[in-house]
C-alpha cells in the first residue's frame, strides 16, 4: 500500500505540483484543511506561498494548527516547504504590523531578505551547502553537497534558528538555513522541492520513505 500523506491546505496557494510530485514518488496524497484527517494522517506536507498572517489566521480558526501540533506531538513525518517552512517558526516578519506570531513549534524568527545589493525576492536555482546534521539527515539521502535547488521566496529564517537544528544552508543577500531537520520526524525547506528537477524528486522521494508504509 502507498504511504498516505495529507497535503494541508489553507487556501493560500497552488497544492497540485506539490500533490503530483509527491505522487510521482509513490504516494497516496489528500489535500485537505480538516482537522481530522490532519490528526490521522500518517504523513503531512505542509507547502504554500503568500502571507504569513494570513496563513496564520486561517490555521489558528480553521483549528488546523492545534491538529498539526497534535500530530507533531506523536512525530508524525512533517515536510515545511517555503511559507510552510516559516509558520512552523516562533515569529515573522512578513505583517504589514511588524512581526506575527508563528506556530511556535520550531525556535527562531524569520526575517525579510535584504534587496540593497541584490533583486529580491530571490527567484532561481541556488545551492545547498550540507551541515553535517544535513548529511546525516535521511531528507538528503544520496544528495550532494553543493546540489542545486529552486527558490522563490523574500524571506528566510533568521540567524536565531538553533545551529544544531540546521541540515543545510544557502547564500543570497546573506547566508541563511535553507534546511531545518530535528533530529527525528520534522524535517522543513526553504526551496520548492516540487520545481527542483531530480534533486527535488529524490529529497520527496526520501520523505515519502519515511512515512509508514514508504520505500527507500
Amino acid at each position: 500500500m502507498a504511504p498516505r500523506i495529507v497535503l494541508i491546505d489553507y487556501h493560500k496557494g497552488n497544492l497540485l505540483s506539490v500533490a503530483r510530485s509527491l505522487s510521482d514518488v509513490g504516494a497516496e496524497v489528500t489535500i485537505t484543511d480538516e482537522p481530522d484527517k490532519i490528526r490521522a494522517a500518517a504523513g503531512l506536507v505542509l507547502p504554500g506561498v503568500g502571507s504569513f498572517e494570513d496563513a496564520m489566521g486561517f490555521l489558528h480558526e480553521s483549528g488546523v494548527a492545534e491538529a498539526l501540533a497534535d500530530a507533531l506531538a506523536r512525530k508524525v513525518p512533517f515536510l515545511g516547504i517555503c511559507l510552510g517552512e516559516h509558520l512552523i517558526m516562533e515569529y515573522g516578519d512578513e505583517s504589514a504590523g511588524g512581526y506575527c506570531a508563528g506556530m511556535g513549534m520550531v525556535r527562531g524568527s524569520v526575517r525579510k531578505l535584504d534587496g540593497s545589493a541584490l533583486k529580491v525576492p530571490h527567484v532561481g536555482w541556488n545551492q545547498l551547502e550540507l551541515t553535517e546534521s544535513g548529511r546525516r539527515c535521511p531528507l538528503f539521502a544520496g544528495v550532494e553537497d553543493g546540489a542545486h535547488v529552486y527558490f522563490t521566496h523574500s524571506h528566510a529564517l533568521d540567524d536565531d534558528v538553533d545551529e544544531g537544528i540546521v541540515a543545510a544552508y544557502t547564500s543570497y543577500t546573506r547566508r541563511f538555513a535553507s534546511a531545518i531537520w530535528d533530529g527525528s520526524a520534522l524535517f522543513a525547506v526553504q526551496f520548492h522541492p516540487e520545481k527542483s528537477s531530480t534533486v527535488g524528486l529524490r529529497i520527496l522521494k526520501n520523505f515519502v520513505s519515511l512515512v509508514p508504509g514508504g520505500r527507500p
